[in-house]
């Protein structure tokens, strides 16, 4: 194995399991990892949507993100950790099942999506990091919150 030389961007990534799938979200874009205490449910919301809970006097949109990406729920209970994003001037959090350490991984590593990945994965995925016989899938925040504008198309 050949040592990373200076000109190897390394990108650094949250990791979480969530249906027992490795994800990683960009660290710059995390702002904080939390435990999951009480969310209020919205009515009518649809089933991606936990409801919304008190984050230190910010009110934040609680995502599970298994049902989100159509992953097998655990026991129909709620995530217990979550994952602080903003976007825009709102702020989500995206209920996993266990958070992981950040890795820095090398961007050259990154492979595209593979042609077998689940459809609904692949279309918020910016690509794979194969892993010690593991798949670390890159989610794209972005491209997670905008399911719901498709969803109503």
């Amino acid at each position: 194995m050949t040592a990373m030389n200076d000109n190897t961007k390394l990108a650094e990534y949250v990791t979480f399991t969530t249906a027992g799938q490795l994800f990683g979200l960009p660290i710059e874009r995390v702002q904080d990892v939390f435990k999951i205490s009480h969310v209020t449910r919205v009515p009518l919301a649809g089933a991606e949507i936990a409801g919304v809970l008190n984050l230190r006097g910010r009110i934040v949109t609680a995502i599970n993100l298994g049902n989100r990406l159509d992953l097998e729920s655990r026991s129909g209970a709620l995530p217990p950790m979550a994952i602080g994003i903003e976007s825009g001037a709102e702020s989500f959090g995206f209920l996993v099942d266990a958070v992981g350490e950040v890795l820095k991984l090398a961007e050259s590593e990154r492979e595209t999506i593979p042609i077998n990945l689940d459809r609904k994965l692949a279309r918020v995925s910016a690509g794979v990091f194969r892993l010690d016989g593991q798949l670390l899938v890159a989610l794209d925040i972005d491209r997670i919150l905008d399911l719901g504008v498709e969803a109503a198309a």
